[in-house]
């Protein structure tokens, strides 16, 4: 058994004999603390017996009796047992993203392509709320900005539910469309281009920004072509001063809900901002995992005349377009999760 796995039952030991001693003020940390190795702490005790067993095996093969033909055959068994209880093992110590269990907020905007573009941008924000609903996620926009035939140039909305950011972190990039548009008379294939932007939500406590770094500002919501749908001053306006990074909020009915759903945005525009500064040092390091910040990487191509996604990101492609523009993303998402989880694997 490899010697990190031993200092793993060594530490589970050591915590279990701290906590019979504990204060009170210690026994929640340390108890957490030995909950979260628990599972790990069970496969490695698994491995370790299945270890013992293909060792007394091995032993009993080498004789030329019957025993040792059956011992042969448990030794082909318990081989697979224990290279799937490795793989378990693996997995259970890559650490997990602390992002995972929050609420999301997307930004998808209309790239190349004009009119094509845009409603390619609403058919993404249906995909995803349809995707939510398949979750029990609940969707909400924040602002939009809509052009005249009913596409998006902008949507900005929340994602509410249980481990969004893990589900949806991987749709950050650039996603490209090709097909006939509709308004095309001679049947030519358009490539037009959105992008998304999928930001953990942050609150308050999470990160610090403090009040003099931001300028608000309130004014009346605005519609189509820019003409005022309310006459009165509830939309808001947020600027992050030190970083020129601006929110706002339209599309609730108060000044306060407005603001309260304005900060919310500039809490995750401002933490992703400082983030991608960050991970700028490490850019070497981020061959580790699959990209999910940047904002320029075309990662997926929806090829409608050929009914085909293509995920670049793993060279996998998708049938059945249509089914995956109504919601049902899991196949490629569990693959997108998959294959990040290989690529930690071979990292640590």
């Amino acid at each position: 058994m490899k010697e990190s796995y031993k200092k793993l039952l060594t530490e589970y030991d050591q915590l279990s004999e701290k906590l019979s001693k504990a204060t009170p003020d210690e026994i929640a940390k340390l108890g957490k603390k030995q909950s979260d190795l628990f599972p790990v702490i069970q496969k490695i005790q698994e491995l370790e017996k299945n270890e013992h067993e293909l060792k007394e095996n091995q032993e009993l093969s080498e004789g030329k009796d019957e025993l040792a033909d059956i011992a042969k055959e448990e030794i082909k068994i318990i081989s697979r047992r224990i290279e799937s209880l490795e793989n378990d093992i693996e997995t259970l110590l890559i650490p997990s993203d602390p992002m995972d269990e929050k609420n999301i907020i997307v930004e998808i905007r209309a790239g190349a392509g004009g009119d094509e573009s845009a409603l390619f941008a609403a058919e993404l924000y249906r995909m995803y709320t349809k995707f939510g609903e398949k979750h029990g996620w609940k969707t909400h926009i924040i602002s939009s900005s809509k052009n005249d035939i009913g596409g998006f140039k902008e949507v900005v909305f929340e994602i509410i539910g249980k481990k969004v950011y893990s589900k949806m972190k991987y749709e950050s990039g650039v996603h490209r469309v090709q097909r006939v548009p509709e308004t095309e008379k001679s049947g030519r294939v358009h490539t037009s281009t959105v992008t998304v932007a999928v930001l953990p939500e942050f609150e308050a406590v999470d990160i610090d920004i403090p009040m003099k770094d931001l300028e608000m500002t309130a004014n009346t919501a605005s519609g189509h072509g820019g003409q005022s749908v309310n006459t009165t001053y509830s939309a808001i306006k947020i600027v992050h001063l030190p970083t020129g990074i601006t929110a706002q909020s339209q599309d609730e009915r108060s000044q306060a809900q407005n603001r309260e759903k304005a900060l919310a945005v500039i809490r995750s525009r401002v933490a992703a901002y400082y983030q991608e500064q960050k991970e700028k040092e490490y850019k070497d390091k981020r061959k580790s995992q699959i990209g999910t910040g940047d904002r320029s990487e075309k990662i997926r191509t929806y090829n409608f005349p050929q009914d085909r996604v293509t995920d670049h990101r793993i060279n996998q492609n998708f049938n059945q377009i249509d089914m995956i523009m109504e919601g049902k993303l899991d196949e490629i998402v569990n693959s997108l999760i998959e294959e990040d989880l290989k690529l930690k694997k071979a990292a640590l």
